[in-house]
């Protein structure tokens, strides 16, 4: 298990710390808020050839199914609810001139797209304009760490999914299948 630890004096209820290169297969972790408190069990999953993250409450509770699509195994990842439904799925943009871009479809809401050096961790996640998430480096002192600052309101562990499926798309060292790493 990974724990995250927080910066400290920094106790702002929606930020949370995350660290690099999430997704790899049989690797559990805590995503914590700022003030250290953990708030989601990442655990992951060895299943098929497809990597999964399963995003859960401390208690166990399954909120969110990070996974490859079969067809496409690098450009795009879906999540879904406990149920199997899909609720969201990212895709990577083939030609980004000068930053990385990704679009997050949903069946029921507006899409939203991720844009920025995603490979620094220096990006907003936004919908119709308006920021749904900021993620940066800046606000951690701590190697191989990111904080995601979450619009208040908004779905907290969906962004914190969708969050970690760009981190996987955008990591260019990361292979699909065994070669899957993780710093936790």
């Amino acid at each position: 298990m990974g724990l995250i630890h927080h910066h400290r004096g920094d106790n702002d209820p929606n930020r949370y710390i995350m660290k690099e290169r999430l997704l790899a297969f049989a690797t559990d972790f805590y995503i914590e808020n700022s003030a250290g408190l953990r708030c989601y069990w990442v655990d992951g999953k060895a299943l098929r050839v497809r990597e999964t993250l399963l995003f859960r409450e401390p208690n166990g509770v399954e909120l969110y199914k990070v996974q490859q699509r079969k067809v496409r195994l690098r450009d795009t990842m879906k999540i879904e609810d406990p149920s199997g439904h899909t609720v969201a799925t990212v895709k990577k943009h083939l030609i980004t001139p000068i930053h990385q871009r990704f679009d997050i479809r949903f069946e029921t809401e507006q899409e939203m797209h991720a844009k920025g050096n995603i490979l620094a961790h220096e990006y907003k996640i936004t919908r119709e304009g308006h920021e749904i998430a900021h993620i940066s480096k800046k606000w951690v002192r701590i190697r191989d760490t990111y904080a995601v600052q979450v619009t208040e309101g908004a779905n907290v562990p969906l962004v914190l999914a969708i969050t970690s499926a760009i981190d996987t798309m955008a990591d260019p060292g990361r292979s699909c299948g065994r070669g899957c790493r993780v710093s936790a």
